[in-house]
């Protein structure tokens, strides 16, 4: 018996970005109950969508009480609408289409149409990124009040999409921004829409941009510069908007040559009252090598550690710097070595990354005061530069003579369980080399029994300067602080 023929329907949208027509549009159909491969969608940029003019429209929505769509499916094609893959409306239907009966799809990374719509999500997400940080306004000519103009040209149709940041960064400035898709106006209260627009709208400078590029020349530090990777996050094609671009030629040519230099140069020497108050610190601490006979466990390693000089980090560190938390704590977390904030403090986990720490166990649920923090190595290993001290990784030699402090911290605390932040902690807990990618969120076991969980150390995260692969790897960590609250409570 022959099919019956199906009726094909057409949706033209009123903006290349028409998440709200596509909406409208999309939930009439699947209402209606017809399918993708029924619906034609197009553009109103001549990509295709003439051919289909005849094509009925969607019917009216109809009432459908029990289907409703997650969140996130909702911000994710809010995004993908504004790629230019010109098979996005259709992805975002089937998507659509097969939530009804797939409530958990979005959960399902290894779907097809779920890892296309993040890869275009992630697309959009970076190039708004991209206009956000290298959007340069100059002034132009007007005469009423100062106005300011910018010229860029986005990857995808993102221009209402950034547009509330620039208004909140920039909320009491009148600015434009025209790009080859259409252009916007902010006069200080209201947002307008404009043409397209070309280059030359734009004027090729202003007065201020030579008072900017002095300033870029003057922060440049060419020990730090890594081409490869400043051309990643900053791609050529966006140097021609930005003032400070002329000069990055002849920065690069001249940074090994001044790296050179600075490397040669001999650090700056401490002050005399740093030397003083240093000497003072240990000599105060010599005097306490031994512990008064009433004190006992924790109290007495730590007073004794005050005067370690098992290997030479002391000589340069202000002071050590032991483990803290109750004594008879179910786990324990170890890190590398104190940073520069808890070598001044005394204290482990105070700075950058401990503050990273809390927040994620608060998150997770883990009372941090119910844990004990230490770190393989007891004393900050640093290198110097100019007023600053730069984070330096412990050698094995290093790691190997604090071993004993910590084998006593296990003795005197017996945790159930020990979360090794970092490749150090893990080597300096079980005696070997750990590979933390290929291990982390196992559960190892020492040689006397004790459980060690392996992770990263929360450092890696402010390291981290892309924004969506820094929410990534921070969800990561979450999640296995989250399997280290299970294991407490099991």
């Amino acid at each position: 018996m022959l099919e019956r023929p199906t009726r094909h329907y057409g949706v033209r949208l009123s903006t290349p970005a028409d998440f709200a027509g596509w909406r409208r549009a999309a939930r009439a159909l699947r209402s209606a109950g017809i399918p993708p491969r029924d619906v034609t969608w197009s553009e109103p940029t001549g990509n295709g969508g003439e051919l289909f003019d005849d094509l009925p429209p969607p019917p009216s929505a109809v009432a459908d009480e029990a289907f409703s769509v997650p969140r996130d499916f909702i911000e994710r094609a809010q995004a993908v609408i504004c790629h230019r893959d010109p098979a996005r409306f259709d992805l975002l239907y089937r998507l659509l289409w097969r939530l009804k009966d797939e409530p958990r799809l979005m959960e399902n990374a290894a779907d097809e149409d779920i890892t296309r719509s993040a890869r275009l999500e992630k697309a959009v997400r970076r190039d708004c990124h991209k206009m956000h940080a290298f959007v340069r306004f100059r002034q132009i000519a007007c005469e009423d009040a100062e106005r300011y103009a910018a010229w860029f040209e986005p990857d995808h149709y993102i221009l209402d999409r950034v547009a509330p940041f620039f208004i909140r960064r920039f909320a009491g400035m009148r600015w434009s921004i025209f790009t080859p898709e259409g252009s916007i106006h902010w006069d200080g209260s209201v947002l307008s829409h404009g043409p397209v627009a070309t280059r030359q709208e734009v004027p090729a400078d202003d007065a201020s941009e030579d008072l900017w590029r002095t300033y870029f020349a003057s922060i440049f530090n060419p020990a730090q510069l890594k081409t490869k990777a400043m051309q990643t996050e900053m791609p050529k094609k966006y140097w021609r908007n930005l003032p400070e671009a002329r000069l990055i030629p002849q920065l690069i040519e001249g940074a090994e040559r001044s790296a050179r230099r600075m490397i040669d140069s001999p650090p700056a020497a401490p002050s005399v009252r740093h030397q003083l108050v240093h000497e003072k610190i240990w000599a105060d601490m010599a005097a306490k090598t031994k512990a008064p006979a009433d004190v006992k466990g924790i109290a007495r390693l730590h007073a004794e550690a005050e005067a370690c000089t098992r290997c030479d980090l002391y000589k340069n560190a202000t002071q050590t710097v032991f483990g803290e938390g109750p004594e008879g704590a179910r786990v324990m977390f170890v890190g590398e070595q104190p940073g520069d904030q808890e070598d001044i403090a005394g204290k482990p986990f105070v700075g950058p990354a401990g503050q990273m720490l809390d927040a994620i166990l608060d998150e997770a649920k883990v009372d941090r005061s119910g844990i004990y923090v230490t770190n393989a190595v007891k004393h900050f290993k640093f290198e110097p530069r100019g007023k600053r001290r730069i984070h330096a990784k412990p050698n094995s030699g290093e790691v190997q003579a604090c071993r004993w402090w910590l084998a006593q911290e296990l003795d005197a605390v017996k945790p159930e369980l020990v979360v090794a932040l970092g490749a150090t902690a893990a080597q300096s807990l079980l005696g070997r080399p750990v590979a933390v990618t290929k291990e982390r969120g196992r559960v190892l076991s020492r040689e006397d029994g004790v459980k060690v969980f392996v992770t990263i150390h929360p450092s890696f995260l402010l390291r981290i300067p892309d924004p969506e692969q820094k929410a990534l790897e921070r969800q990561l960590f979450l999640d296995d602080m989250r399997k280290v609250a299970k294991l407490i409570a099991a």
